[in-house]
């Protein structure tokens, strides 16, 4: 199995040291840059940790730089634990938020989570009137075109496309995609919606049960 690269983009070396080495003895392979633009330089990983306080550049602007031209999970890890912080990161497409302090063990189970692709059987592509998603090539498009998903933003339409017009609760949401059942996550699904909606150019699509849960629309 190949060793997964993750690029830690953290500034502070008491942080960053004892980091690497635990991700190391996890069996990570781990390359630690101190600033933006050594991230934005950096080779493509297989999952980007992204400190927010950055000397040069903005983690919120690196963040943004990386999910434009890359669907390569991005967990931000800072110290900014309100809810405006955490919206505004996964508005602009990180995948998931940690907060400091943490342990190793909850940020590999949160790597191993974002990185963590479906295994399905062959002929899974699943088609919703215009909409096609392809399970296997994690692929989706409406109207022939390319959706530019974020990887969790595709687990997330891939598993209401996996039975369309049927209702799934926030809490089967949350433990299928993001694998949690803290509920304190929901607003990360809201963030997700959203982002979805806007990028298949119809709110419609997802429609919000008020009390019980988000479906597909099922086209007839």
């Amino acid at each position: 199995m190949k060793t997964m690269d993750v690029l830690l983009v953290e500034d502070e070396d008491a942080i960053a040291e004892p980091l690497s080495e635990g991700l190391r003895r996890e069996g990570f392979a781990v390359e630690r840059v101190a600033t933006g633009a050594a991230a934005l330089e950096a080779a493509e990983p297989d999952v980007v940790l992204l400190d927010l306080g950055l000397p040069d550049i903005d983690g919120f602007t690196i963040c943004r730089e990386l999910r434009s031209r890359s669907s390569v999970p991005i967990i931000v890890v800072s110290a900014k634990g309100e809810e405006v912080d955490r919206v505004v990161g996964l508005e602009l497409g990180a995948d998931d938020y940690v907060v400091k302090p943490f342990g190793v063990r909850e940020l590999v189970a949160r790597i191993r989570a974002v990185t963590r692709r479906s295994r399905p059987q062959a002929g899974s592509a699943i088609s919703v009137g215009e909409l096609e998603v392809d399970v296997r090539g994690r692929h989706a498009r409406l109207g022939g075109e390319e959706l530019a998903l974020t990887p969790k933003e595709f687990d997330l339409l891939a598993l209401l496309a996996s039975e369309p017009g049927m209702v799934f609760s926030r809490e089967r949401i949350l433990e299928q995609v993001w694998q949690t059942t803290w509920y304190g996550s929901a607003k990360t699904i809201d963030v997700h919606v959203a982002a979805l909606r806007r990028k298949l150019g119809d709110p419609g699509w997802i429609e919000t049960v008020r009390g019980v849960g988000l479906r597909l629309r099922a086209d007839e």
